[in-house]
């Protein structure tokens, strides 16, 4: 990625790669022999020679599983200028949408690529949309030329993990004024004397 693209990227935001879960990874209408992790996984997706490839049409549909609850901030879609996706639907926390029923959710964003994205500039979402993100579809509904098949270099998710709480470290306090009862979580602090 260039200097200029980085920089579009906040710098508390990280590639989400390693909280992909590629046990439920799914890629709909691939080619066979240009799958998913060529343009998904580490390694591959930086290899020019390796590529996503769409099969029947230009159309391709990947369900991204994540290991756990994530926000994410901006795609990175790279592909070639003449069969690089252009519209790209993106739906948050959808399960296993199929191509005969994608058009009956309305997409959590729609980026439509230019030039400019398919070089490396990450495409800001509307972060609102895509805070507690479980699973991720990206629909890609049309290449740039309208050509029969569709190609994808590199993929990048930015963003973060959300910071759960776990309800078994708190501490509950409860009390009582003869009028009301409170019950207070209160965040365990260390204490030398005690531990």
């Amino acid at each position: 990625m260039s200097a200029e693209s980085a920089s579009a990227i906040p710098r508390n935001q990280v590639d989400l790669l390693d909280y992909v879960d590629w046990s439920g990874v799914e890629c709909l209408n691939q080619s066979s022999s240009h799958t998913l992790p060529n343009a998904l996984k580490q390694g591959y997706r930086e290899d020019e020679g390796l590529s996503l490839e769409s099969d029947a049409d230009e159309q391709l549909l990947m369900y991204l599983p994540f290991t756990q609850v994530i926000k994410l901030h901006s795609i990175v879609i790279k592909g070639p200028e003449e069969e690089g996706p252009k519209t790209v639907k993106l739906y948050a926390n959808k399960e296993h949408i199929g191509f005969s029923d994608v058009n009956d959710f309305t997409p959590s964003d729609i980026a439509t690529l230019s030039e400019d994205n398919l070089k490396g500039k990450p495409f800001i979402l509307k972060y609102v949309k895509f805070q507690n993100v479980r699973s991720l579809t990206i629909f890609i509904e049309e290449n740039q030329s309208g050509s029969d098949i569709t190609k994808v270099q590199n993929i990048v998710l930015y963003g973060t993990t959300v910071e759960t709480t776990d309800m078994k470290e708190l501490m509950w306090e409860t009390s009582f004024d003869g009028k009301s009862v409170a019950i207070i979580a209160i965040p365990p602090l260390y204490c030398p004397t005690f531990g």
